[in-house]
């Protein structure tokens, strides 16, 4: 029998009404003769609530005991989803990460996935047990239980998929799949039927929200399919058990993609600040002595930009950092100012980044020129660009950020008939 991972959100699970909704879907595949592997998340809003605690009590606290009690609200969903698939009638059982187990690296809070033994899990399904896995845990190399960082349950469910060899990875969520862009900004945008892993390795990385990014890598590396769908969709709807042509997206090998698009969608991050430094010595090594005390720091850099002077002593380097460390980084590099040599720094916050997506893109020329013609006719100023084989970005100010990704979404054709 083919197997199944279905992995459900924490708006999916907020109640107890949608808990038996979710047992629901999971019958509805059980009875269609997949032998199924579930991952939840905690109830909404549990997660920030158990945080919040820790906080309370030390704001400097044992990383170790945070794991073990944020790990809790997936213990808790996972048992109440194996109660209910119970209540009606299906054979179901809970499994806490450490119990299969899912193996971590010893990074409490943010741990990676090393390995998963899933050799219960299979001998189980094969009996005709439902799995109903805690997701976003599981066990470090000190035996103690490890979280995998906030959209952690994601990538437990594509781990877990590829572990046990799963036909497909199904995502369900609060919407129907991946959109070409936020339909809050254009309501003219349309879902996919299918994405390239990496197209959606970018869009997740550059601000979409429907799936975490480990996740995504997991799938792209591992090859599962995996697919986005609602779990507010009627379980009892004929054309979600249609193995040809389910509503969501379908995120998979670009292979399997007939018809690609020149661009498939455009996306954008609103946590972008940018930072200058002015009259950096253009000297081997002065690249190091900037990124590395900003990665030491755990700061992640985007699109670094350097421009060296005329007479080629000084250059300008410009690059990104998320908002959230936008001060820490202006700490850090004031710091290393005598190892850098820069004359003076510049920073500015309340910037956004706009990209154009597309593995089309390989194939055609003048999309980037395209993009930037069409920005001009609306007054909006560049800042930055940074482009690679299937994606452009912008760096603009944040007040045109609307206008930005409406006037490129139609710009490629991408809002729908």
């Amino acid at each position: 029998m083919a197997r199944l991972v279905m992995k459900f959100g924490g708006t999916s699970v907020a109640d107890i009404d949608r808990i038996r909704n979710v047992a629901r879907h999971v019958k509805r595949e059980v009875e269609a003769g997949y032998e199924v592997a579930v991952v939840v998340s905690a109830m909404s809003g549990k997660t920030n609530e158990l945080v919040g605690w820790t906080r309370a009590l030390a704001p400097m606290h044992d990383a170790r005991e945070y794991d073990a009690v944020v790990a809790s609200g997936e213990q808790v969903t996972s048992g109440l989803l194996a109660i209910a698939l119970q209540e009606i009638g299906i054979n179901a059982r809970s499994w806490q990460g450490w119990q299969i187990p899912i193996k971590t690296d010893g990074a409490h809070g943010a741990a990676r996935i090393v390995d998963i033994d899933g050799s219960k899990l299979v001998e189980r399904l094969a009996q005709g047990q439902v799995a109903v896995i805690a997701g976003f845990q599981g066990i470090g190399p000190d035996n103690r239980i490890a979280t995998l960082g906030r959209g952690g349950s994601d990538t437990s469910a594509v781990a877990i998929a590829a572990a046990i060899g799963a036909e497909r990875c199904d995502i369900y969520t609060d919407v129907d799949g991946v959109y070409t862009t936020d339909p809050r900004i254009v309501p003219k945008a349309k879902r996919l039927d299918r994405v390239s892993y990496e197209e959606m390795l970018e869009m997740a990385s550059l601000g979409a929200k429907v799936l975490q990014v480990r996740s995504v890598e997991l799938a792209m590396v591992h090859g599962v399919r995996t697919f986005v769908r609602s779990s507010f969709d009627d379980p009892a709807d004929p054309r979600l058990g249609d193995p040809r042509n389910p509503p969501g997206t379908l995120i998979c090998d670009e292979d399997e993609i007939v018809e690609k698009q020149v661009v498939t969608g455009i996306a954008y991050s609103k946590d972008e600040a940018q930072i200058s430094l002015r009259e950096v010595a253009d000297k081997p090594g002065v690249a190091a002595a900037v990124f590395v005390p900003l990665a030491e720091a755990n700061i992640n850099v985007d699109m670094i930009v350097q421009n060296v002077s005329e007479d080629g002593t000084t250059t300008d380097m410009t690059f990104t950092v998320p908002t959230t460390d936008f001060d820490r980084a202006l700490k850090v590099l004031e710091g290393a100012r005598a190892a850098i040599g820069y004359v003076n720094i510049q920073g500015s916050g309340d910037l956004v980044k706009v990209s154009v997506i597309g593995i089309g893109m390989r194939s055609h020329a003048g999309v980037a020129a395209s993009a930037f013609k069409a920005l001009a006719s609306k007054g909006i100023n560049i800042r930055a660009i940074t482009t690679s084989e299937i994606k452009i970005s912008i760096l603009i100010d944040s007040a045109y950020a609307e206008l930005a990704v409406r006037t490129l979404h139609s710009l490629y054709g991408l809002d729908a008939a």
